[in-house]
């Protein structure tokens, strides 16, 4: 039952329909309730003048010549009639149910009650059609020659009993029961509303607060997302703020995101754009050689392929710090997607005649699935292969090797998987540093954007894995370096 229907949901309304409906259907119940007990306590005084004039009835049963008589005087009579209100009957009974005194229709008494002679008992029945409330006592008579039922009796005779029965019409009970129902019932008239208006008022303060948070919001500058106070709210409102902080912050890291994204890429795209410009000055100019404008569409030619590589790297950051934890998972085969990287890169260590290749476990083996997306773990791989292909110097006499190789280790759940080089290697005190984007190790003249690494570690921290560094050959010159990226397999059940 909703008192308050709106359309749209009403946090106010939805308050107030659990607090009134509750309040509004016991109600009814109170008033049924009060009524019963109004009945049982309008008739306790009434039962008691009943039980009153059964025992004074009681007490004008006498034997008379050893008959039993009620000796019933003309003004105790007419006080048992004396009532404008209600009707009031009697009846007076022998020892052998002769009638004594009263009306001979009257209801009979129960006889279970013969062994509590002496107590004045109460029941309900009904009088010529009508409810009445009826009072009635056994007394004993005591013995005389005449009661004494016949000597050859083989049982000793019950004590003789006589019986009074008073019996009254309910009509003043129901009227002081209705009494105590006005008396109790109309103050409520006055109270229910008063009840729901104070509801309403103090429903209206309690959720004042969310007002005034609504405010400080609707106030706030387009571009604040400092963190709401949470203290200045009530403490059901604190979590409900804390969301809210929580989703500022991560739209304040977004939009840092993207303006890092934006001013990486403009930078980046900066020097191979001009170098475009400039070779194309070269290449119009007048009285240039074949030659010379050979070599400009050369320079041309790499500084596009820079740009795009700059390009590609840069959306491949931005993708890797965008997806978050939504993007779509699904059983992925590390060595199967190692070794379809390693095969991509193939041409290029090729050119640069760098020997590059795969070893480790086989595709299918057990302990080298993991739970993630595979293409951005197979960008993570070409990362790693482009970095080590950029720093690896390679000749035909003394040619680069780099290594790929995936370790699984079926019984305790990790996969690692491990990238490493003959080249100069990477300091210690540049092993947190390289991570950085656009951050390149100083004196090396590679050609690279400084974002692989970037990428690797974004990928990683997605998948819930973990990156280091190291030398390939510690102690050697040159060291040559070794990246390790430790996952979680999958468990084989």
């Amino acid at each position: 039952m909703k008192i308050f229907q709106r359309e749209q949901r009403s946090l106010f309304g939805e308050i107030l329909d659990w607090m009134l409906t509750p309040l509004l259907l016991l109600w009814p119940v109170s008033l049924g309730l009060t009524w019963l007990v109004a009945q049982g306590i309008a008739g306790k005084p009434f039962d008691r003048a009943l039980e009153y004039n059964v025992q004074a009835l009681a007490q004008l049963i006498v034997v008379n010549q050893k008959r039993v008589q009620l000796n019933l005087p003309q003004p105790a009579r007419e006080i048992l009639r004396a009532d404008d209100a209600d009707v009031i009957y009697f009846q007076a009974l022998g020892p052998r149910g002769e009638l004594l005194a009263g009306e001979r229709d009257f209801p009979a008494a129960p006889d279970e009650d013969r062994a509590t002679a002496g107590d004045v008992h109460l029941r309900d029945d009904e009088m010529r059609g009508v409810d009445v409330r009826v009072a009635y006592l056994w007394v004993r008579i005591e013995q005389s020659q005449s009661l004494i039922p016949p000597a050859n009796s083989a049982l000793p005779a019950p004590p003789p009993m006589a019986l009074v029965q008073v019996a009254e019409t309910r009509e003043k009970r129901s009227v002081l029961a209705t009494e105590i129902i006005k008396g109790v019932m109309l103050p409520q008239f006055v109270i229910l509303p008063l009840a729901v208006l104070l509801v309403w008022l103090a429903l209206a303060r309690g959720i004042k607060p969310l007002g005034q948070l609504e405010e400080r919001i609707r106030k706030r500058k387009p571009d604040d997302l400092s963190p709401l106070d949470d203290r200045a709210v009530p403490l059901e409102v604190a979590p409900l703020v804390s969301s809210v902080n929580d989703l500022l912050q991560r739209l304040k890291d977004s939009i840092a995101t993207q303006k890092r994204f934006l001013a990486d890429a403009a930078h980046q795209l900066k020097t191979p754009l001009a170098g475009l410009r400039m070779q194309a000055d070269l290449a119009q100019r007048e009285g240039a050689s074949a030659q010379e404008l050979k070599q400009s569409l050369q320079q041309i030619g790499r500084a596009s392929i820079r740009a795009t590589h700059t390009v590609n790297q840069l959306l491949a950051l931005a993708r890797a710090e965008s997806s978050g934890a939504q993007f779509a998972r699904q059983p992925c085969d590390l060595v199967r997607l190692t070794m379809e990287a390693v095969q991509d890169s193939v041409p290029r260590a090729l050119d640069k005649r760098v020997d590059l290749g795969y070893d480790g476990a086989l595709p299918g083996a057990p302990g080298v699935m993991l739970e993630g997306n595979p293409t951005l773990i197979k960008e993570l791989i070409r990362n790693l292969v482009d970095n080590a292909l950029n720093y690896t110097p390679s000749s035909a006499e003394h040619p680069g090797v780099i290594t790929a190789r995936v370790l699984a280790d079926p019984y305790g759940d990790v996969l690692l998987l491990q990238v490493e080089d003959s080249g100069p290697g990477i300091s210690p005190s540049e092993r947190e540093l390289v991570f950085q984007p656009f951050y390149r190790t100083l004196g090396t003249e590679a050609d690279g954007t400084g974002l692989g690494l970037a990428i690797v570690l974004e990928i990683a921290k997605l998948h819930g894995a973990s990156v280091t560094l190291d030398d390939t050959h510690p102690g050697h010159t040159p060291p040559g370096a070794k990246v390790t990226v430790r996952f979680t397999a999958m468990s084989a059940r």
